[in-house]
């Protein structure tokens, strides 16, 4: 893992996994140290780690298709005390975020997945998605 960092601005913290399944553990531990040196409310650490968790999921499983030789590099970056940048890319072909179906449509609610970035796109206070679908950044008032 990185160094230590205090809570300030300019906090900078990268994590570099595996695509498997048991780097989520990985993922989860990473996201609970910042909590502890920023601070967060409840509320806020659960909207930050489902939302992680999501797009790392998303990276390991459909970008780079639980290939274990690939990579999700996850970078957290405060801008300030109160807000929190968080990048997940993965090394697999991309995609087209726009061309998702709505999985809160009639035809959609039965199927098991597909609500990732949804829930993502609801959890963070702003998301973009960069390099192809490749990367997708997140940030977080906390």
């Amino acid at each position: 893992m990185s160094d230590q960092v205090h809570a300030e601005a300019g906090m900078k913290k990268e994590l570099v996994i595996s695509s498997t399944p048991e780097s989520i553990k990985e993922v989860e531990s990473f996201i609970e140290e910042i909590r502890t040196e920023m601070g967060f409310k409840d509320d806020v650490y659960g909207n930050v780690m489902v939302a992680i968790t999501e797009a790392v999921n998303n990276s390991i499983y459909h970008g780079n298709k639980n290939d274990a030789g690939k990579k999700v590099f996850i970078k957290v970056e405060s801008m300030n005390l109160y807000r929190i940048v968080v990048s997940v890319e993965d090394e697999g072909a991309g995609f087209a975020p726009a061309d998702l179906p709505d999985p809160t449509a009639p035809e959609n609610l039965e199927n098991p997945g597909g609500r990732g970035v949804f829930l993502m796109t609801h959890l963070a206070d702003e998301i973009k998605f960069e390099n192809e679908g490749r990367r997708v950044e997140m940030i977080f008032n906390i």
